[in-house]
């Protein structure tokens, strides 16, 4: 297949295994083509036991596989000390026959199944090139088969024909279709192989030994190894019959069969290293039989039908707390199973990071998804077995099995997703786009729904497909919107049909209701899903459910067998302090509340703007502080949120970025709250206000231009105040920049972006930004200056705040050294005018954990 190197994934920090494939496969496009497909789909295989495909591409003409690096040694090179301990080698046998059963069920088939595509791990063994050797060459027919061979250990042969045609099945030698059951007969010679130490059929060339797998049946275990239990010799044989109608039918057969003897092997033993059994007498007969009745009986009145199936249908509730040393935040994300056995939710990691957590809703634990950081929007696979979520600018999708998150396709901003039973997967790749769909295992996005201007619809949102598969649901509208409503459309045809006028989503719910949430109560009307309509009056099912406003969401999920999670109410109690530079609270800030994570400090240090949000309905307004607390006034009353504030340079105004009628637009507003919000600046994409410099010339604002799937950007921006005003981009991408800050001499400007596939802090001289500065090395954003221009502080990935010491001289600009100075749980911060104090959030300690409610038999609480 090529060379294999050991290589690092600098962007997701891990070791990776590279093999570069040979020149023919870039030669022969109709064979590239098809290897890339077949690779995509195997991209997907996700199991323990499987060696994970990360990633297939080319370069320079060199075709390449980027694949899990796996620590350990190769089956074959074992097979040189000798056979496997029996308890290994039936241990083996059922990881490999339990992965081909999950590739199987997928239609992916090995086609070259021997031990040296077997890894022996600390953790098991690990199948590697999984349908991958069908690509490398068509099976050669029996005329082909003349070189000669002799019998030489494994590990020589490994690779090689030879070493291929000691492994394949009676109709793969023969060149006929392979079925999954072909990876059974080479199952049972590699079972033959690691119990006996000898292969199932030799030969001195190749014709010999195609000649042996079709007609020679190879000699029984009990000959070679008279200990090895009897059924396992059952096994074997059956793997390797001739007729594929006589193998086992499944790899999963295998591995129970397997099981059957590994948990029979210890019983066997026991009882033949045992005497005669003792004679027991008849009072310990009567005992036991006594025993028995007592036990039947109690089983018959606990276990019956009846009570069983009283039970399941009890209406039950239950809240699910964020893992140990970990928090779920404010409008956390969270989606329960179709099966009902498993919920998936966001929440903080005990280094400060936000990622994904999976629990079963019958255990007091949870686990992190490992490659989840900052994943947000998940939803499920129909079967129950893959989670699709967003994280950093990709929809990607991971195994509840365990292994690394696989990319399905890019995103700007999610907006919701769902999966359907064909393998289709409707999502939003922006957030003012309509509905694409994109194929499970990866592809490109294509529109699925048109946004209709006559109604001014800016966004289409939240899918959710019927039980057809075909049909689905979809909100349009944006905050405060007058034509919010959920539609049904179907897969084909951009026609749509008006379902509900609502504020938030509608999601669908067996055995036939419409979930949404309507002035804090979570509503369940009757849904006819032949007639597309809805039957019936609204009911309440749940109250204080929280509905985040600035994306029209309703926070829960359903289960198909009536299982029902409700999100954490939106908003987390924070309390701003003031600490000094070792990390000691100092004083306190006015009073706890749900604040947006911006700040702002006026430029004479005397005052504060912070966002806070309104808890019923997610809008973000701007009040002004004093310093001390003692004293707040309302600046902003926007129906929709508000953010970011900006202090103008003499402070006599605030600008705050503020959503409607599909864009982000900037607006101006008297600091002294006195006056009503006037529009500042207005283009065509999104713009968000991010500093003003000390000299009063130029503002700087980010831009988020999305157009369609395919054609999105994010970009820093300059509007000058001067002359014609016409504003300029600075960079042509900076990959999610954003906390872009002027320095007090207005020379030089901060700011982050995740170029490098984490974020980091920069410096660009301004207005040249003819170079760029590395500030932070192991991740960091909200870069703030001191007021002498001397320090750069900023937030570390796990929450740090870090002070860069910087120096200018002959060649500039330069960081001479970072150090960290206390750690915090606050997503942003600000720095007083003597540059001692800094302004942080912390949680307010009165308030009780957030929690996730579980209501299983929802449709019980429903009044009559």
């Amino acid at each position: 297949m090529g060379e294999v190197y050991r290589a690092r994934d600098t962007r997701l920090d891990r070791t990776v295994a590279i093999k570069v494939l040979p020149a023919h496969f870039s030669n022969d496009p109709v064979r590239k083509q098809r290897f890339e497909r077949e690779a995509r789909a195997i991209s997907g295989l996700n199991h323990p036991n499987i060696c994970t495909l990360h990633d297939v591409g080319s370069q320079n003409g060199i075709d390449y596989l980027v694949m899990e690096f796996v620590e350990g040694e190769s089956l074959a090179q074992r097979l040189e000390r000798g056979p496997l301990a029996l308890e290994q080698a039936l241990k083996v046998g059922r990881e490999i026959a339990d992965a081909l059963d999950k590739a199987h069920r997928g239609g992916i088939i090995h086609r070259d199944l021997k031990p040296g595509n077997i890894m022996l791990t600390k953790s098991g063994a690990k199948l590697l090139d999984f349908g991958l050797a069908r690509l490398a060459s068509q099976a050669a027919s029996l005329a082909t088969l003349t070189a000669t061979a002799s019998r030489q250990s494994p590990a020589t042969q490994e690779g090689t024909i030879v070493g291929t045609f000691q492994y394949m099945s009676p109709e793969q030698v023969e060149g006929k279709e392979l079925g999954p059951r072909s990876d059974i007969f080479s199952l049972g010679a590699v079972l033959y192989e690691i119990v006996t130490g000898q292969r199932a059929f030799e030969g001195k060339s190749q014709l010999s030994v195609a000649s042996a797998i079709l007609e020679k049946e190879p000699a029984p275990i009990s000959a070679i190894k008279p200990l090895a239990p009897r059924s396992l010799d059952h096994v074997i044989r059956r793997c390797l019959a001739k007729d594929p109608d006589d193998r086992w039918q499944t790899a999963r057969d295998v591995a129970l069969e397997l099981n059957s003897v590994t948990q029979s092997e210890p019983a066997a033993q026991t009882v033949a290293g045992l005497a005669r059994p003792r004679q027991r007498n008849f009072r310990e007969w009567l005992a036991w039989g006594l025993v028995g009745i007592l036990l039947l009986t109690g089983a018959y009145f606990l276990l019956r039908p009846r009570d069983r199936d009283e039970q399941s249908q009890q209406l039950f509730r239950t809240s699910i707390l964020a893992p140990d040393q970990s928090r779920i935040p404010w409008a956390s994300d969270g989606a329960i199973s179709p099966d009902g056995r498993l919920l998936v939710f966001s929440a903080s990691t005990p280094d400060g990071k936000r990622a994904l957590w999976l629990r079963p809703v019958d255990s007091l634990s949870a686990r992190l998804l490992p490659g989840t950081d900052e994943g947000y929007n998940p939803f499920w696979s129909p079967d129950s077995r893959w989670i699709a979520f967003i994280s950093g600018s990709k929809l990607k999708k991971i195994s509840i099995e365990g292994g690394s998150p696989l990319d399905i396709c890019t995103v700007s901003i999610g907006r919701g997703g769902a999966w359907g039973p064909d393998g289709t997967i409707l999502f939003v790749p922006g957030s003012h786009l309509p509905l694409y769909s994109v194929p499970a295992i990866g592809g490109t996005p294509v529109p699925v729904t048109q946004l209709d201007k006559s109604l001014q619809e800016v966004a289409h949102r939240w899918p959710v497909f019927l039980p057809d598969g075909k049909h689905f649901l979809f909100f349009a509208g944006e905050p405060g919107g007058p034509q919010n409503a959920t539609y049904v459309s179907s897969l084909g045809t951009t026609e749509r049909k008006l379902i509900l006028k609502n504020d938030s989503n509608a999601i669908y719910a067996p055995p036939g209701y419409l979930l949404f949430v309507r002035n804090g109560f979570l509503m369940a009307q009757p849904f006819d899903t032949r007639r597309l309509e809805l039957t019936g009056s609204a009911r309440p099912v749940a109250e204080d459910v929280p509905m985040d406003g600035l994306t029209q969401r309703g926070l829960f999920s359903a289960s198909a067998n009536g299982v029902l999670s409700i999100q954490p109410k939106l908003g987390t109690l924070l309390q701003p302090v003031w600490k000094d530079r070792p990390g000691k609270v100092l004083e306190a800030l006015g009073e706890p509340a749900m604040y947006f994570p911006n700040m702002a400090l006026s430029p004479d240090g005397q005052k504060v703007a912070l966002v806070i949000i309104d808890p019923q309905n997610n809008v973000r307004n701007t009040w002004i502080f004093d310093v001390r607390g003692h004293q707040k006034t309302r600046l902003t009353y926007e129906s929709s949120a508000a953010v970011v504030p900006v202090w103008s340079p003499d402070g006599n105004q605030i600008l705050f970025t503020s959503f409607g009628q599909g864009l982000a637009r900037i607006f101006s507003v008297p600091a002294t709250g006195v006056g009503q919000a006037e529009l500042f600046f207005a283009s065509e994409g999104s713009d968000y206000a991010q500093s003003w410099s000390s000299d009063g010339r130029y503002i700087a604002f980010l831009r988020n231009s999305v157009r369609d799937a395919e054609n999105r950007s994010q970009s820093l921006w300059i509007l000058p105040t001067f002359g014609d005003k016409k504003p300029y981009r600075l960079f042509d991408s900076i990959h999610s920049g954003s906390g872009a800050r002027f320095s007090a001499d207005a020379r030089w400007l901060a700011y982050q972006s995740n170029e490098t596939g984490r974020n980091e802090v920069y410096i660009v001289p301004f207005p040249d930004a003819n170079r760029k500065i590395p500030v932070s090395t192991g991740g960091g954003g909200t870069p703030r200056w001191s007021p002498d221009g001397k320090e750069l502080y900023y937030l570390s990935g796990d929450r740090t705040l870090m002070s860069a010491t910087l120096q200018l001289g002959k060649n500039g600009l330069q960081v001479s050294g970072t150090r960290p100075l206390f750690k915090t749980d606050s997503q942003t911060f600000t720095v007083s005018g003597d540059g001692k104090r800094f302004l942080v959030f912390q949680d307010a300690e009165s308030q009780s954990p957030p929690a996730i409610t579980l209501i299983t038999n929802w449709t019980k609480a429903l009044p009559k």
